[in-house]
């Protein structure tokens, strides 16, 4: 097993799991994507590691990772495909829970996260066959996206007001 050490493959590993390459588990989430879909040969799988300073500080932020490198460690080899890089993420309460807590979160969320990825692989492949043409290819909802669906049209920023305005105010 190898470790990921570039910014890009972290991104194109968050990237990827946005698909719905992910599990949630209380201490850590879990983000997983097949490098196969790169061109690049099936090699052994990769893990990467990474925690935020909302976390804590540097001491707490070091447990947490240690914390989850063990986990990777003692977990069967089985359970970790080849050819997939995986990204945990660890979150705070990595400090308070059991270990064993944390080995059987990590079993099912391997479990989901390789479950969603053979869900994911034949929904695009029933796409590029041609079997679903639903939508007009820029969304089947045509909602806006997530960073402009709380957007008003009329800018959002302050308000200027007009020289009228602005010399009523002051009259008293």
């Amino acid at each position: 097993m190898e470790r990921l050490k570039r910014r890009s493959d972290f991104r194109a590993v968050t990237q990827a799991a946005g698909a719905g390459a992910r599990a949630h588990a209380s201490a850590f989430i879990l983000q997983a994507r097949a490098r196969a879909q790169d061109g690049a040969q099936a090699g052994p799988p990769r893990v990467g590691f990474t925690v935020s300073k909302q976390v804590g500080n540097a001491v707490q932020r070091n447990r947490v990772r240690r914390r989850l490198r063990e986990l990777i460690r003692l977990t069967p080899k089985a359970s970790l495909s080849a050819g997939h890089d995986y990204v945990l993420i660890g979150r705070r309460a990595a400090l308070k829970v059991a270990f064993d807590a944390m080995m059987k979160e990590l079993g099912g969320a391997l479990r989901r996260v390789h479950a969603s990825s053979k869900s994911a692989s034949s929904k695009s492949a029933a796409n590029k066959s041609g079997a679903d043409k639903s939508g007009d290819g820029t969304g089947a909802s045509g909602a806006l996206s997530p960073h402009r669906a709380g957007r008003s049209k009329g800018g959002g920023g302050k308000r200027q007001m007009g020289r009228q305005n602005r010399a009523s105010q002051h009259e008293h």
